[in-house]
């Protein structure tokens, strides 16, 4: 079978493989290698920085499908990262995790994330799970308080200008 299909090889046609890519950013070095493993095995192309202005830079270089970032860095933390991404893409896909998401009350709407994930023993499953739902929306919808900011804006003016 397999000299079979080694004699086919040049004749046969596929369509490359396009592996989606992940941007993790953690300042835990055992938590980027350990969930860059984890994504790798389940299908994606990841890249690793260990700080906000490392995935900056990447961010800005590379295109992502999406972006996993820790919450609690130095320097910059993941709702500054958030924040600084939106400025270069509107449109980005972002993951929040978080050892601290009940105490300090993280939500999609308060970190404008697409998802917040508590860093659990569950973890894994929910983060390939969302990685792969954020992969494959075709488009995102605005974070909960970009929603809010605009209804403000249309409800002092009347109307809402794109």
């Amino acid at each position: 079978m397999t000299s079979l299909l080694r004699s086919l090889g040049p004749h046969m046609k596929s369509a490359p493989l396009v592996m989606p890519k992940v941007l993790l950013v953690d300042d835990n070095r055992d938590g980027l290698l350990v969930r860059r493993l984890l994504l790798e095995e389940a299908g994606f192309q990841v890249q690793v920085a260990g700080c906000g202005d490392e995935a900056l830079n990447l961010f800005s270089s590379t295109r992502f499908d999406v972006v996993v970032t820790d919450y609690r860095m130095p320097r910059m933390n993941g709702d500054e990262l958030i924040v600084r991404l939106r400025t270069l893409d509107a449109d980005a896909r972002i993951i929040m995790l978080s050892g601290f998401v009940e105490p300090l009350g993280l939500t999609e709407a308060n970190t404008g994330a697409d998802a917040v994930i508590a860093k659990s023993s569950n973890e894994t499953t929910h983060l390939v799970r969302w990685v792969k739902r954020l992969v494959s929306t075709p488009s995102r919808k605005p974070p909960a308080r970009q929603d809010a900011a605009a209804r403000n804006v249309a409800g002092k003016s009347g109307t809402l200008k794109a």
